[in-house]
């Protein structure tokens, strides 16, 4: 029985972790898991050198052509250069491919290089939430999905963020070895086998008034009192409008209800403050308006998915890394 061929498209300054994850899925030999296991290949989409942001030359000895041989081919990742202009030969390859009944999967931003290919037109896809204004904005014609963890639609996928890789790729392994082998691939990486769960937890709730609607006082009003106790009889006052009429005009401006604009301003102030301040929970609780660390917790879960001490550990560890690599730049 042949290989199944996993072929990965490499740009310059690809992201570390997201050519890493299906690496370690696939180009670590398993067969004493299922046999046979994959073949990887990693396929240079630009002239070399080809280096990550933290300098880490990539030797990439296959190129586009090899792509179109592979089973299921993959975009990792790509820097904003690529992302906005990504190389023709990448855009054709794709495409090919794709006629040819490959699986195509993008990882990340990579999501990026599949729409500007067209093979996103009408398909549901994601990618990191710290892109999708800028990606909906720009492929209104895809089926923009921004809080999942990843996205199937007839043989081609796209992943959200980083972490969102890895399942994915597991995903992938389920789908051909079946999820015992899948399970066992997690249990070796020490991550879960499968995750029930969207990127929502990492992304700030949207505030979509236009500018010069007659609600924006209020909400900058509301914005600024957030830690005292606040109604929406009391919004009405301030707005001049009965509550009925306030809710209604409310709806059609935000897109959601008073009381949940609340909670998700709330929330993201309490995002804000666990980000960029070391204050404890019980403080947190207080400035954001949630009173206690108790209904924090509870809305603060309710809303991201993840509690107050794990959404600050991982934007913390996270802004450490980002320095890192800063640092280490200049």
């Amino acid at each position: 029985m042949p290989r199944h061929v996993v072929a990965i498209a490499v740009t310059d300054a690809t992201p570390t972790f997201e050519l890493a994850v299906p690496c370690e899925v696939f180009g670590i030999d398993r067969s004493d898991i299922a046999d046979p296991w994959y073949e990887l290949r990693l396929c240079a989409a630009e002239p070399a050198p080809l280096r990550t942001p933290a300098g880490l030359r990539i030797e990439a000895p296959y190129d586009m052509d090899d792509l179109l041989e592979a089973d299921t081919v993959i975009v990792a990742a790509c820097a904003r250069p690529v992302q906005l202009d990504p190389p023709a030969s990448l855009i054709a390859a794709v495409r090919k491919a794709h006629e040819l009944g490959r699986r195509i999967v993008s990882l990340c931003t990579g999501a990026y290089v599949l729409a500007h290919a067209g093979l996103l037109t009408g398909r549901p896809a994601t990618t990191h939430w710290m892109n999708a204004a800028d990606f909906g904005q720009r492929f209104s014609d895809v089926d923009f999905s921004p809080s999942v963890l990843y996205t199937e639609s007839d043989n081609v996928f796209t992943s959200a963020g980083s972490g969102a890789a890895i399942d994915l790729c597991l995903h992938l392994v389920r789908q051909d070895h079946g999820s015992a082998v899948a399970t066992e691939i997690a249990r070796r990486m020490v991550v879960p086998p499968h995750r029930e769960g969207v990127q929502v937890q990492y992304t700030k709730p949207p505030v979509r008034p236009r500018e010069g609607d007659e609600l924006n006082p209020v909400l900058q009003w509301a914005r600024d009192h957030l830690h005292e106790p606040l109604t929406v009889p009391q919004l009405a006052r301030v707005a001049n409008l009965g509550e009925r009429t306030f809710a209604r005009r409310f709806r059609e401006a935000v897109g959601t209800t008073p009381l949940q604009w609340l909670l998700q301003q709330r929330v993201r102030l309490a995002q804000e403050l666990l980000e960029t301040t070391d204050e404890p929970v019980d403080s947190v609780a207080r400035h954001s308006g949630f009173g206690t660390a108790t209904n924090l917790r509870y809305h603060f879960g309710r809303v991201t998915s993840v509690s107050p001490q794990t959404y600050r550990h991982v934007f913390r560890h996270r802004a450490a890394t980002q320095r890192q690599l800063r640092s280490a730049a200049s």
